[in-house]
């Protein structure tokens, strides 16, 4: 594929998201997913009740071991290794840095495993598979070579964290993914916060879901900087002791829902709910932006509706909640 021919599938591939996605979540008719959602999972993965964040664990493998197809080339213009150096080049979002991620190795009920890994790791194999799809190759080669997006020895299986963001009245924060900012998911809608499940400072120290969800909510919705300096200790910072204090005395509540991969990408997702008191969402997030770094912020009313075009994982992460609504203790007007 030349170099014009790759920037029209992926424009192609950008325009409609959604309409690739439910492309692609046709290629899985054997596979269980989240709550009559598109997102792809395994039985297991979805508890039947939320789960309080802190009986999530996690625990770290270094070593974790090589996998099936990683770095592919697969339709890439002459002169490119991978699919993010392509991308790079010819189609770059304002966000894209190949920062260091965590990977997940192995699930095994609420335990996760996980080790190092890039940003790009992700890029090379998710972004490569939609745009194979979305350019019509024959036989989709690559995507049947990675073969069942669930085993994660097959790929290297990047987590985000997609937090729902509800107000026990009732209402949550929702985000418009603008396409000209990021890789992932331009076009949809999702809710927020959401941020790939990365170190700042340690691997080992940083291996925290709610240090991420933390650094996330001072990101998207009061539009922080995401570069936090030398020398910064998070649990000094005063967002975050203000934050874990609150949830210390059940200000805000953090439950898991469960997780799934993205048919399209191949994107893994945790999915979690934070339940806030009103008056604690008021005044954390007084200054709440109307776009961010990744596109435009608004609020909406918890009624059991999918706002769409809802990225996978959103959708997942609402229709578990109105589900568990009751037991999140949130009563909807």
């Amino acid at each position: 594929m030349d170099e014009r021919a790759w920037v029209e599938a992926r424009r192609a591939l950008s325009a409609d998201r959604r309409g690739w996605g439910v492309a692609a979540d046709g290629l899985y008719p054997e596979l269980s997913r989240v709550a009559g959602t598109s997102l792809l999972c395994r039985p297991e993965w979805v508890p039947g009740a939320p789960v309080p964040l802190e009986d999530v664990r996690l625990e770290w493998e270094a070593g974790a071991g090589t996998v099936a197809v990683r770095d592919p080339s697969d339709g890439l213009p002459e002169g490119y290794a991978t699919y993010a150096e392509a991308m790079g080049a010819l189609a770059q979002p304002r966000v894209f840095e190949d920062r260091p991620c965590y990977r997940l190795v192995r699930v095994d009920g609420t335990t996760l495993t996980l080790g190092p890994a890039r940003y790009f790791d992700g890029v090379n194999v998710g972004e490569a598979v939609a745009h194979e799809l979305a350019a019509g190759v024959p036989g989709l080669p690559l995507r049947t070579r990675v073969g069942d997006p669930l085993d994660f020895g097959r790929r290297v299986a990047l987590p985000a964290i997609t937090t729902l963001t509800l107000t026990r009245s009732g209402s949550y924060v929702l985000h418009w993914r603008d396409p000209e900012k990021v890789a992932h998911a331009g076009g949809l809608r999702q809710v927020m916060p959401v941020g790939v499940f990365q170190p700042l400072e340690d691997e080992r120290r940083d291996l925290d879901l709610w240090r991420t969800m933390v650094r996330e909510y001072s990101e998207e919705f009061l539009g922080t900087s995401e570069a936090y300096g030398d020398g910064f200790v998070q649990e000094d910072w005063p967002f975050h002791r203000r934050l874990s204090d609150a949830r210390a005395h059940g200000r805000v509540r953090v439950f898991w829902l469960g997780m799934g991969v993205d048919p399209l990408t191949f994107a893994l997702d945790f999915l979690t709910v934070a339940v806030f008191d009103d008056a604690l969402f008021r005044e954390t997030f007084a200054g709440l932006v109307e776009t961010n770094d990744e596109g435009r912020v608004s609020t909406a009313a918890f009624d059991g509706t999918v706002p769409q075009p809802m990225q996978p994982a959103g959708a997942a992460a609402l229709e578990l909640a109105w589900r568990h609504r009751r037991a999140l203790g949130v009563t909807p007007g």
